[in-house]
């Protein structure tokens, strides 16, 4: 592990310990999440004047030394507290009561498919997920509206990386659209290239990059 020593000591967060499966701890603190985004993090201790980050074995200091600094001093200037007695919920966080197809379909959107659609200015939301058809809702947001291909183009990769991972999910579908129809759905929809051609290709190489499986 490496440990870190910020510049002023914080009584309220000694003691706070989490892995990567706490999720519930997580919640309750901002600069934990954020160095939990770093992928190869495997633990964090915030003591009242340091703190430690451990990485896992495969993960590499070389790599995510300066990820990690980045991240601690982004929190600070941030000016939220490092733990909280409430945790910070989002669409995303996943909570006691939630099945094993949910938390997978959070974790995914979490850490794998947001990212790489907040590189290009947009934003992604869950919403909810149905059991008896499979179907999971979304919201999308930012650069993400008013574009057709690159909604299109956005929905196809969500949706593939779902389907590819958790079985359970027939099929994506945002909240301004309507579900799919027996075997056609967003993926049939034929793209016809307009000035958003440019976009559309971003969000290809975006979802490409984060290892999310594209196809029109």
């Amino acid at each position: 592990g490496v440990e870190v020593l910020p510049e002023r000591e914080d009584e309220a967060v000694a003691g706070f310990y989490a892995t990567r499966t706490d999720k519930v701890e997580i919640t309750r603190s901002p600069l934990a999440k954020r160095l939990f985004e770093i992928e190869g993090i495997a633990s964090v201790f915030f003591g009242n004047n340091f703190i430690t980050v451990t990485k896992d074995s495969q993960a590499h200091w070389n790599h995510i030394r300066t990820l990690v600094f980045g991240s601690i001093m982004d929190h600070y200037d941030s000016g939220k507290d490092a733990v909280s007695d409430v945790a910070e919920t989002t669409d995303t966080t996943i909570y006691e009561d939630d099945d094993e197809v949910v938390a997978m379909i959070k974790e995914l959107l979490e850490t794998r498919i947001r990212p790489a659609v907040m590189e290009d200015g947009g934003n992604i939301l869950y919403v909810g997920f149905a059991e008896d058809t499979g179907i999971v809702t979304v919201r999308l947001a930012g650069s993400c509206v008013g574009c057709p291909s690159s909604m299109v183009t956005l929905k196809n990769g969500v949706e593939n990386m779902l389907m590819h991972y958790v079985p359970e999910v027939t099929a994506v579908v945002s909240e301004e659209t309507e579900a799919p129809e027996g075997d056609g759905g967003a993926a049939g929809i034929k793209i016809q290239m307009t000035e958003g051609e440019k976009k559309h290709k971003s969000y290809e190489e975006r979802l490409a990059a984060a290892g999310i499986p594209f196809s029109d």
